[in-house]
């Protein structure tokens, strides 16, 4: 289990988290939501050809395959997991409903199942649903040789409301080897794209350089 690489260099890990519940599906089915995928996040980083690492559940992989081929397709961004369903896997966290305690090994191994075939710079980096685990989580992972991977800065996106406070968050906390949360769930993190053109500016005025998590990770 790992926060940050080490704090040497000039490289961080900017990480996309892509959450996706039964709750969501049925507002897309229902239209009271739009979208759960920020195609403004990836043209940006595409078009400035910038690293980044992806934290895909499965549910939105199968929403959105076109998507995860084209995260898959782009040599610069890896794949990683977050939760077939983004289920809690303790209590009393964010009010998540909670996966049951025998079916969280399976329910992070049906989510490589479902990336797998996407191909890419996939690799065994995992995230619990709000950074929320236990003994018996990490347990329960042990046998699939995950890497559960929190971070040590928490841009607080989601439902955010002005782009400047994730902006201020980023920036006051990153140092080399950061490991940046944010995510690419649109109507859930409204407001990341209008923040991420102003990260990726203050990381340049700081030094610092986006690379794939798993060389901040290797750094030495």
């Amino acid at each position: 289990m790992v926060d940050h690489g080490p704090r040497v260099g000039d490289r961080v890990a900017l990480t996309f988290d892509a959450d996706m519940t039964d709750g969501m599906l049925n507002n897309l089915r229902t239209g009271r939501v739009k979208s759960y995928a920020n195609l403004r996040i990836l043209d940006r980083l595409e078009r400035e050809q910038v690293p980044a690492t992806f934290f895909l559940t499965g549910k939105w992989v199968q929403r959105y395959p076109d998507l995860t081929r084209r995260i898959a397709g782009n040599p610069r961004f890896e794949l990683a997991n977050h939760t077939y369903g983004h289920l809690a896997f303790t209590g009393d966290c964010y009010d998540l409903p909670r996966v049951a305690a025998g079916g969280m090994t399976e329910d992070v191994a049906r989510t490589f199942r479902v990336i797998e075939p996407y191909g890419g710079r996939q690799t065994r980096y995992f995230r619990f649903p709000g950074l929320c685990h236990d003994e018996a989580a990490l347990d329960a992972l042990a046998p699939l040789g995950v890497t559960v991977v929190d971070g040590d800065v928490v841009s607080g996106d989601p439902f955010a409301t002005a782009w400047k406070p994730i902006v201020r968050a980023v920036l006051e906390h990153v140092r080399p080897g950061s490991v940046v949360i944010m995510h690419v769930t649109e109507a859930n993190a409204a407001m990341t794209d209008e923040a991420l053109p102003y990260i990726l500016a203050g990381l340049r005025e700081r030094g610092l350089v986006p690379a794939p998590l798993s060389e901040v990770l290797a750094a030495a």
